[in-house]
């Protein structure tokens, strides 16, 4: 009988020293780093909620803008940032979740269709200030609406589609296919299968993705200065048409205001701790919502 005998392995111990070492560096630093995040992300929230004290209260809140610090509030900001995203919402919505699913379910597969995705992914890293140039040349100069809330509703609507499309497109992927093949089984047809089955199996990516897009939108700023908001708004917004100004906008101006009063640093502080807490809320909403759903289906 012949002997098989087990090759042995030459086990360089040098080799697994170096990669040990290397496995411990990169461990250290990575948890520095995010150490060192979270510090800073600490120091930064300890210094605007001291500056708000004293600032954020109900009075804060229900005032509108004033050239005084100590009457001035942000009401008619969060009435415009509210009506701006009455706008972003909807159109957002509506446009991604619709481009997705013709993109993944109708789009024939091929060299367009790549296409048509890799220009949507590479208008979600556009800086977003040429969303705001857009905004002014399509919105504000060629259908002549201004520094309206139509306007920077809709351009801020630019600014987060591409992200709604992408993440609705990646929900609608992750759909698996027996899904489909069981619901074409029991004779439903194209669109039946996507409303019935596909759709409220991808609703928790869907949603998920959507509002922490809306959680980008409401906090931008750059689009809405080259379109023109203004920052000193007496009059509250009553109609789409009219001119507004949002809470990221209020925060800028009175960053840059602060150099001639400090009062307007505590102003800002106050307001960055209200947009803060809206931000909160709204992710929190993403979280329980894509909890929801994915113990549901």
């Amino acid at each position: 009988m012949m002997s098989h005998e087990i090759p042995r392995i030459k086990i360089d111990s040098k080799l697994i020293e170096k990669r040990i070492m290397l496995n411990n560096i990169f461990k250290y630093i990575f948890s520095f780093s995010t150490v060192f995040s979270i510090l800073v992300l600490g120091v930064l929230l300890y210094e605007v909620g001291s500056d708000s004290i004293g600032w954020l209260d109900l009075q804060f809140l229900t005032s509108n803008l004033s050239i005084f610090p100590h009457k001035a509030g942000i009401y008619g900001a969060i009435i415009g940032t509210i009506l701006m995203m009455l706008i972003v919402i909807p159109v957002t919505t509506l446009l991604g979740v619709s481009t997705a699913i013709y993109l993944e379910e109708y789009a024939k597969k091929g060299r367009l269709q790549y296409y048509i995705n890799v220009n949507i992914s590479n208008l979600a890293s556009v800086p977003s200030v040429i969303f705001g140039l857009l905004g002014l040349t399509l919105f504000g100069r060629l259908m002549n609406l201004g520094s309206s809330i139509l306007a920077g509703g809709l351009t801020m609507s630019l600014l987060v589609l591409p992200i709604v499309v992408v993440a609705a497109q990646e929900a609608i992927r992750a759909v698996p296919g027996f899904l489909r093949e069981a619901s074409y089984a029991m004779g439903a047809d194209k669109w039946t299968t996507v409303r019935k089955v596909v759709l409220p199996v991808a609703l928790p990516g869907i949603l998920t993705g959507t509002i922490l897009a809306m959680s980008r939108a409401i906090g931008e700023t750059a689009p809405l200065v080259v379109l023109g908001i203004p920052t000193l708004i007496m009059k509250i917004p009553s109609s789409l048409m009219d001119d507004f100004t949002v809470l990221p906008i209020q925060i800028y101006y009175w960053t840059l205001d602060a150099v001639l009063k400090p009062e307007y640093a505590n102003l800002a502080a106050a307001t960055i701790v209200v947009l803060l807490i809206i931000l909160f809320l709204m992710n929190s909403v993403a979280i329980i919502i894509r909890n929801k759903f994915q113990q549901r289906f």
